[in-house]
């Protein structure tokens, strides 16, 4: 991906696929002075994005998944829509058919198949645990890439079977009956589409304005978790009235923090800072989830979450390291 609007902020789940497509983009010369700007940008990543996994935990405990999925994209996409708009003026909005469908496209790929899957395994799994899972999709971006033809540096092989070997260790829980085998298997599935997604996305005509491809992909997969959540039959007993005000909370979190602000400030990142050092968020966010779903959730860190994070953060940084000597 060379530019940032496959990565849409809407969470940590989203920002995991850009560490090996997003390498290729120009960032600041080399030996530049790193801002104090940039520090308070990356620790906005850092941080937000890490902590959207206790955000979706706590949303789905009174709110169905995919309706609080698909209400969190619209209002995300509707916004920044609005903003766009407002900053660059309604002309910045304009596609042509095939950017809007490519756009529809990614933002299903992404926010319905890869999003939506880790909001319903968050209801059986931990937020600390899911977001373990979800650092493996670099590796399969590198596959995809392989795949297709392209050769990725022996580092980054290494890396994915760093990866796949630390998955295979983080789905012990649910093999043991720790947790829900199926939550883990979902969240797997989810890491896929994510990835589909995200190695799609450049190469299909999308939006020339990243802003507006993000409120475009947004719009889409939210509608497309409306869509699923009624199939599923999610609307049936729930009542507004029982939502809890946690819920609430998160849920608008999830949706100006995790979607606007940190969407920016990766956006502004990407332009800004060295793309070896924006690439960090990608086993820095599963960290921050894991400690924040520890400490306020009170998750067990088990040994099979401990040994298996820390092999796939390792094969993360490999194949960040790789990527951008190249």
């Amino acid at each position: 991906m060379t530019q940032p609007a496959p990565c849409t902020g809407t969470s940590a789940t989203e920002a995991a696929a850009t560490t090996t497509t997003a390498v290729p983009t120009a960032g600041t010369a080399p030996g530049r002075r790193i801002s104090g700007a940039i520090w308070a940008a990356l620790a906005i990543v850092y941080v937000v994005w890490g902590s959207t996994y206790l955000g979706i935990r706590v949303v789905v405990e009174t709110m169905p998944p995919f309706l609080s999925a698909g209400a969190r994209f619209i209002a995300a996409g509707l916004i920044l829509a609005a903003i766009i708009a407002w900053r660059q003026g309604p002309s910045a909005l304009k596609v042509t058919r095939a950017q809007l469908a490519s756009a529809a496209v990614v933002g299903l790929l992404l926010l319905l198949g890869g999003n939506g899957l880790v909001v319903l395994a968050e209801t059986a799994v931990p937020s600390g645990l899911a977001a373990l899972l979800v650092a493996v999709v670099p590796a399969w971006v590198v596959v995809l890439r392989r795949a297709s033809g392209e050769r990725p540096g022996l580092g980054a092989y290494g890396g994915v079977l760093l990866g796949l070997a630390g998955l295979a260790v983080l789905t012990l829980p649910g093999l043991s009956g720790d947790v829900r085998l199926w939550g883990v298997l979902t969240v797997i599935a989810a890491t896929v589409m994510w990835s589909v997604g995200s190695f799609s996305s450049a190469r299909i005509p999308m939006p020339a304005n990243p802003f507006a491809a993000s409120a475009y992909e947004m719009v889409a997969g939210g509608i497309g978790c409306l869509l699923v959540g009624l199939g599923r039959g999610e609307q049936h007993g729930f009542v507004l009235g029982e939502v809890s005000g946690r819920s609430w909370t998160a849920l608008g979190y999830l949706v100006v923090f995790g979607s606007l602000i940190a969407f920016t400030a990766y956006a502004w990142l990407l332009h800004s800072a060295p793309l070896s050092l924006v690439a960090t968020y990608a086993y820095v966010n599963p960290i921050v989830a894991v400690l924040l779903g520890a400490l306020v959730l009170n998750e067990r860190l088990t040994w099979p979450i401990a040994v298996g994070g820390a092999v796939v953060v390792a094969g993360v940084c490999l194949i960040v390291s790789t990527e951008r000597r190249r």
